[in-house]
């Protein structure tokens, strides 16, 4: 699948988060949702854009955006990165299906190709949807660098 336009409807999903607590996407209604998806708990790229959503987290609760990380790691896995980096934001865990694809990053398009040191492999590309209080896909950065990145979208909420 391929990732949702601009002025599209962001795709429908139900995950649990690090509690194993269930969070749907039809309940944060009228909200403004950041959903970044990441490849691998702990990792340096993805710990490091993790600590600058939970650093700017009351910037974000005073735009009245509700942050969401996802990545195809267990809710085990998750509940770890949140202790361990002490999280102030929900992380939903997308496993893999029988077929090996995690459900909703295939639905926003970010489970993708990758090559590293030649080899090909399935995995999630570093992308972030701005979901406005109408559902709809308001923004999106593509094979996101990370540095800076939670000051841009926080500018981008600022202005919607």
């Amino acid at each position: 699948m391929s990732l949702i336009e601009v002025g599209r409807k962001a795709p429908a999903f139900t995950l649990q988060d690090q509690a194993g607590k269930k969070h749907a996407l039809k309940d944060l209604a009228g909200k403004t949702v950041v959903l970044y998806f990441y490849p691998k708990d702990d990792t340096s790229g993805c710990t490091a854009e993790a600590c600058q959503f939970r650093d700017q987290a009351p910037d974000f609760k005073k735009a009245k955006a509700v942050v969401f990380g996802m990545s195809p790691d267990s809710v085990e896995s998750h509940r770890k990165f949140v202790d361990k980096h002490e999280l102030n934001f929900t992380l939903l865990a997308d496993p893999k299906n029988a077929d090996g694809d995690p459900k909703v990053c295939m639905k926003y398009g970010v489970w993708q190709e990758k090559s590293m040191y030649g080899r090909k492999y399935m995995g999630v590309v570093r992308t972030t949807y701005l979901i406005g209080p109408d559902g709809k896909v308001a923004q999106r950065w593509d094979k996101v660098k990370v540095p800076g990145h939670a000051d841009a979208v926080l500018e981008a909420i600022r202005e919607l």
